[in-house]
């Protein structure tokens, strides 16, 4: 589960990372009350306003913008609030900015020069230990940096028997090239930092940038922060922080029928009990001609019920040209799978689309007389090539 910006700082600073503050605003004027008051805390008279999006590269699409008075914030918040932001991360059609975070300006002169670094935690999945990658580059796209300059890439991985220790944290000031209190306060950073993703049961961390101020502070400036799905029963107020405005609807109504759901590009959509078979099914419609549509596993009670939202989540995409349904009848019967496919057809009144069903394992061969007897439009088939080839001959 993805977090907005000021939702992850909000979290970091619970476990003592120093972060430049900001108030999330909805509206313009909310946003000059957010600057007032951050003026009165802070004393900054330059603020950040910041689109809120599940987006990496708000910048670049004029998503972050510094306004040097009250009345900028004001104009700065109206442009921001309601455009459609597009970014290197977003389709061609953007995201809906709902929320702006006002921040401090912490770019402000003093006894040094400022430096910016970037820093994420993460799971290396070829050793199965977390891992803490930065990069003297910060500010800049961490892809760019490992494509150009490589060697200014560092990792250093914990041992997850012993956890991050005091001499890692100094390693990473160290290659940082910081000394003295920014040195100091990089080793506060790095563990206050690791301790939060660990707590968390985060899958990422990730600061761009990590940001040395004039005075020597060392603060997050931006963050993105995942959470993983699977331990939110742990951190039900960590579950309450999702926002559903920033998913894909249709992946959000599947979720809640326990459906998984995942949108694609093409035009034949699949309806298939159990993962791995459902991306066996994708691969051979692509090999046969088609593109699928969607990744839908339907889980190992597929009943009318559940087929019956199954079929109206997939033809709510109107490219979707034919419908291929393939289970195999493992915990559940095939005639009970066919006998939910006949229902729903029929709830859901004439499907306009070609529907083409497989069902093999248990009862196979009564599904395949149930569907055949039922009268309805379905073509039937045994074999999974001859499922796909039914399939490319519709939608070529």
């Amino acid at each position: 589960m993805n977090l907005h910006e000021y939702q992850g700082k909000d979290l970091l600073s619970s476990f003592g990372v120093r972060i430049q503050r900001g108030i999330v605003a909805s509206t313009a004027d909310e946003a000059v009350k957010a600057a007032e008051k951050l003026n009165q805390e802070t004393g900054t008279s330059w603020w950040v306003v910041k689109a809120q999006i599940h987006a990496g590269g708000r910048g670049k699409g004029g998503g972050v913008k510094l306004a040097k008075s009250i009345e900028e914030v004001r104009s700065i918040s109206e442009q921001i609030l309601g455009m459609h932001l597009i970014t290197p991360q977003t389709s061609s059609e953007g995201k809906l900015v709902n929320q702006v975070l006002i921040a401090e300006d912490v770019y402000y002169p003093g006894e040094s020069e400022t430096d910016e670094f970037y820093m994420s935690v993460l799971l290396n999945r070829s050793t199965g230990r977390n891992m803490i990658m930065y990069s003297t580059e910060g500010g800049m796209d961490i892809e760019t940096v490992a494509e150009e300059t490589p060697h200014l890439i560092f990792t250093e991985e914990i041992d997850p028997s012993l956890g991050l220790q005091s001499f890692q944290c100094r390693k990473i000031a160290f290659n940082l090239g910081l000394s003295g209190n920014a040195f100091k306060e990089m080793t506060k950073f790095v563990y206050s930092l690791y301790k939060a993703y660990v707590n968390t049961d985060s899958s990422l961390f990730e600061i761009n940038p990590v940001l040395k101020t004039s005075d020597n502070k060392i603060m997050a400036v931006d963050s993105k922060v995942t959470l993983d799905d699977n331990a939110l029963y742990r951190h039900k107020d960590y579950a309450e922080l999702r926002d559903k405005r920033e998913e894909d609807p249709t992946e959000v109504e599947a979720g809640e029928y326990g459906l998984n759901f995942v949108k694609l590009d093409g035009n034949v959509g699949c309806m298939v009990n159990g993962a791995g078979l459902a991306m066996a099914t994708m691969d051979i419609i692509k090999m046969a001609g088609g593109n699928p549509a969607n990744f839908l596993d339907v889980g190992g009670t597929a009943d009318a019920k559940r087929v019956e939202q199954a079929f109206r989540i997939i033809l709510k995409d109107k490219a979707v040209k034919a419908i291929l349904v393939n289970i195999f009848g493992g915990i559940v019967r095939c005639d009970r799978v066919a006998q939910g496919i006949v229902d729903a057809y029929k709830n859901i009144g004439k499907i306009d689309i070609p529907l083409i069903v497989r069902l093999q394992g248990t009862n196979a061969t009564e599904a395949k007389k149930l569907i055949d007897d039922s009268g309805l439009e379905v073509e039937s088939v045994i074999l999974l090539q001859e499922a796909a080839d039914k399939v490319a001959e519709v939608v070529s």
